[in-house]
């Protein structure tokens, strides 16, 4: 690919032989995530927590990509004992994986808690894919070119902060912070991992992507369940979820990315467009956070990591 050419899913290299792994694909961001690994070849697992929607989005993959090899499993990331029993069985399943995309996520739901007692979304966006990542990393570690691909978000750097006097909001709740919370915790993870991997000399890499505004299921929590139709009238969000795919994808296959990069739409305000390179906040790259969130994650979760 040229300098001057957008990256599309045409450029997604053969995946032939690689086992893909997707939490949150039967919708979405995911889905479309899932199908393009699955028209390049992948063997690509669907890791959700609706086995009947995660059939439907298998048949329609299957539909359009005749021969795809998909299959499923039970995930539901409100559940640490949920994640464990998954882990085990993908690791039986599986004694490879090529990718783990960490795609799931909530966004601005009213304040709840997931099954641990953790809020909703920390638990859900950061602390289970934590765990999950952490029990599934000795079946990637092995494998050249591995990689595992955090979907982070642009809320990083939006009322965010990790509140480790407070990480479950207890004392009062607001949706906006919080869900940026556990998107800067997404970050730092992806990016203290990279760090760790490469110290070990490992041949698995953690890359980081967004993607932009999407109109997907994600934003079935704003008022009226979908974005403002101001901003929908505006012309201001227009990556529909394949565009917004894109990035995670380029995270994913480009044989070019590296270990700790992080990728989004390369239009304005990184809203929408194709994926290219993109930085982060200063935030997000402080290294003391970043290792006092990770111990904090292993403490809450129970895991610990192979590197």
């Amino acid at each position: 690919m040229s300098a001057n050419t957008k990256w599309t899913e045409a450029d997604v290299t053969d995946q032939s032989g690689r086992v893909a792994i997707v939490t949150g694909s039967n919708t979405g961001l995911g889905f479309h995530t899932a199908r393009v690994l699955a028209e390049r070849g992948a063997r690509v697992v669907l890791a959700v927590r609706n086995l009947d929607k995660g059939k439907e989005a298998a048949a329609q993959i299957s539909r359009t990509v005749p021969g795809a090899e998909v299959t499923l499993q039970r995930l539901d990331l409100g559940s640490l004992q949920s994640v464990r029993e998954a882990a085990e069985e993908l690791k039986a399943t599986h004694p490879r994986i090529d990718l783990l995309i960490n795609n799931a996520g909530l966004m601005y739901p009213p304040k709840g808690h997931t099954e641990d007692g953790f809020e909703l979304q920390f638990g859900t966006n950061h602390l289970a894919h934590f765990a999950l990542t952490g029990l599934l990393l000795d079946h990637l570690l092995p494998v050249e070119g591995s990689r595992v691909v955090v979907v982070a978000s642009m809320a990083h750097n939006i009322r965010a902060g990790i509140r480790f006097d407070d990480l479950q909001w207890e004392r009062g709740y607001s949706r906006v912070a919080a869900y940026g919370q556990s998107k800067l915790a997404n970050l730092m993870f992806s990016f203290d991992l990279q760090r760790r991997l490469a110290a070990k000399g490992a041949k698995t890499i953690a890359v980081a992507a967004h993607p932009g505004i999407s109109n997907t299921e994600l934003m079935r929590h704003l008022p009226g369940g979908s974005l403002p139709i101001v901003l929908r009238a505006a012309g201001l969000v227009t990556n529909s979820p394949a565009m917004g795919a894109l990035a995670t994808l380029r995270a994913a296959t480009d044989p070019q990315v590296k270990g700790g990069q992080y990728y989004g739409p390369d239009g304005f305000r990184e809203l929408r467009g194709h994926p290219v390179l993109v930085s982060s906040s200063a935030q997000s790259r402080d290294e003391a956070v970043q290792q006092r969130l990770w111990t904090v994650s292993e403490e809450l979760t129970g895991v610990t990591f192979p590197v």
